[in-house]
């Protein structure tokens, strides 16, 4: 089974209500069991909320205290993606997950790009609160944008299909 940020599930847990479901990871996705995630959900934040950004680096530097999410208003919100990762991995370890596809750019699911902390729409290279928990923890994390290497992981690791298989999408 694989973890999946919900949004890309078509899920409207987004920031702003919506979502961004991606059909050709749906259907790569077939015939794999899955378990939704949305960290940020999980951490107490409502929907819709305010977007935040980190300021001061990226998600590896919110837990080493060297950098925080800060809301467009400019609400400190680091303890709420801090939560929202520890309880999102523990469902995650809980089902025995190894590997999450999350969505690429946000504060939380980043993988390689997060936006600067400015919240002008530009972007730096660096992960999200929730992806760097994760790596931490051991975990594999790709991004909607890698279709073909999570194509050849699921091709690798067969034993990762079960017959738990979660399809209530909102």
């Amino acid at each position: 089974m694989i973890g999946i940020s919900g949004c890309l599930l078509g899920k409207k847990c987004r920031y702003d209500g919506g979502h961004q479901e991606q059909p050709a990871l749906l259907t790569l996705l077939e015939n794999t069991a899955w378990l939704s995630i949305c960290p940020e959900v999980e951490g107490g934040l409502p929907i819709p909320r305010e977007p935040g950004e980190i300021k001061g680096g990226d998600g590896f530097n919110v837990w080493q205290g060297q950098a925080k999410v800060i809301s467009a208003q400019g609400k400190n919100l680091t303890e709420a993606y801090q939560l929202g990762a520890k309880k999102a991995y523990k469902r995650l370890k809980q089902a025995n997950i190894h590997l999450l596809i999350l969505k690429e750019n946000s504060p939380s699911c980043g993988s390689h790009y997060i936006y600067d902390g400015s919240f002008s729409g530009y972007k730096k290279t660096g992960v999200g609160v929730a992806t760097a928990y994760f790596i931490q923890q051991g975990l594999t994390v790709f991004s909607e944008n890698e279709i073909e290497e999570i194509a050849q992981w699921l091709a690798n690791h067969p034993e990762e299909n079960t017959d738990f298989i979660e399809r209530n999408v909102d």
